[in-house]
């Protein structure tokens, strides 16, 4: 049995585990970017009669100083 199965958590969670202790773990410069890449961005556009309103995001992301 794989050992974060054992540890009850899901593939999903192990690899965020993984992903956010590899981040940490890089130089200032390399994890700046590293963390840019890592934010999601969400956008919607209503759409009437079939065509698309102009795309507007869900959420403003705010980058973390350091």
């Amino acid at each position: 049995m794989s050992a974060w199965k054992s540890a009850g958590l899901s593939y999903l969670q192990y690899a965020n585990i993984c992903a956010r202790a590899l981040r940490n773990s890089l130089r200032n410069d390399l994890r700046v970017a590293a963390e840019a890449r890592n934010q999601n961005n969400l956008k919607f556009a209503k759409w009437s009669k079939g065509v698309a309103s102009e795309q507007k995001p869900v959420a403003e992301h705010k980058p973390q100083q350091q």
